[in-house]
């Protein structure tokens, strides 16, 4: 993910741009005109595929990451900890430091709501060692729900960070968990009405719960895939899924990628909810999967490492040459891999 996103966004913008990211070709452009002043303290700066930034701040490393919550409002504080934390543990850092832009609707918000936000921010980070240390919260008109920006700060060795950038012909792709843990908990969340007819409570509670279950955290991936080895890269696939959290690997690392479509784990209920809506399930917003290149020989230990703690995972392609472009092998059918230019899952709230 990119350090400046437009993030969840609900919103269909004035100039007629569809929800969601921006195409690619025009944050670039964004990107490469308006980059403020320069400064050689930061070592990671706003570009495609990279997680977060990083900044010179004496023996240890700074990461820095930004991030917006709109969608699941009655956990609206958890989402957004641990979807900013994810990042700084794709970069191979540590969560530390967390600040909150808390936007409230107006004749909507009571002391109820507030007190709710508040205590799922403290409890997520309690849960995860991260200190509060600042914020703003307002009433603010013409918001339908609320919203929270979160602003994580963290720290890495220079020796521990890892970069998306870093892939390298060869590497094998690995994806922790599956496809998709937060499309899947939104889904059941924010259309229960619609999927009460089609299927059982059991079912939807238990999507619902995905949020805990497989989990949308990716912080034990992420410390258990490092502390192996050989990992080369970590990416953190959110908005417009696995195929486009790839699509920003690639691009970062400036490799082609061939991915094994059969090998890529996809949760049955996912497929089902996206079955009832349309959606491609390799396109949904997808945190709660890490991607990782890693060196083929520590492949093994890798997985090894991470199913032994409890964490799923395979691995479901190689990285190769730049000239080889980015393909999806299903048996004996070799595609392009698809490229979403607005998360599927927008197709349904839009």
């Amino acid at each position: 993910m990119d350090t400046f996103e437009t993030g969840r966004e609900t919103i269909q913008m004035n100039d007629g741009f569809p929800v969601g990211k921006l195409k690619a070709e025009h944050l670039i452009r964004l990107l490469d005109k308006y980059r403020g002043a320069p400064d050689p303290a930061v070592i990671v700066g706003p570009r495609i595929g990279e997680d977060a930034a990083v900044i010179e701040a004496g023996e240890d490393l700074l990461i820095a990451k930004t991030d917006p919550i709109t969608f699941a409002v009655d956990q609206i504080g958890r989402y957004a900890i641990n979807i900013n934390a994810n990042d700084i543990a794709c970069m191979g850092g540590r969560p530390r430091w967390f600040l909150a832009t808390i936007l409230l609707p107006e004749d909507m918000t009571d002391e109820d709501l507030v007190d709710n936000i508040f205590s799922q921010l403290s409890e997520a980070c309690k849960a995860l060692g991260i200190a509060i240390c600042g914020g703003h919260t307002e009433v603010t008109y013409g918001l339908k729900r609320p919203i929270v920006v979160g602003q994580m700060l963290g720290t890495v060795s220079r020796q521990r960070l890892v970069t998306s950038s870093g892939v390298r012909a060869g590497d094998h792709i690995i994806v922790t968990k599956g496809v998709a843990v937060e499309a899947t908990a939104l889904l059941a969340r924010e259309k229960e009405d619609a999927l009460s007819g089609a299927f059982d409570r059991e079912f939807i509670e238990r999507c619902k719960g995905f949020i805990d279950f497989p989990g949308i955290s990716v912080l034990r991936d992420a410390e258990i895939a490092t502390s192996a080895g050989g990992v080369h890269a970590m990416h953190d696939p959110t908005e417009g899924g696995l195929a486009t959290g790839l699509h920003e690997l690639a691009a970062a690392s400036g490799v082609g990628l061939e991915i094994f479509k059969d090998a890529i784990p996809v949760y049955p209920e996912t497929r089902l909810l996206c079955d009832f809506f349309g959606l491609d399930p390799l396109g949904v917003i997808a945190s709660g999967a890490l991607l990782i290149a890693a060196d083929p020989a520590s492949t093994e230990l890798i997985i090894g490492s991470l199913r032994a703690e409890g964490i799923d995972c395979a691995r479901v392609g190689t990285a190769r040459d730049r000239s080889e472009g980015l393909t999806l092998v299903s048996g004996t059918e070799k595609v392009p891999l698809p490229c979403f230019e607005q998360d599927e899952i927008s197709r349904v709230f839009s």
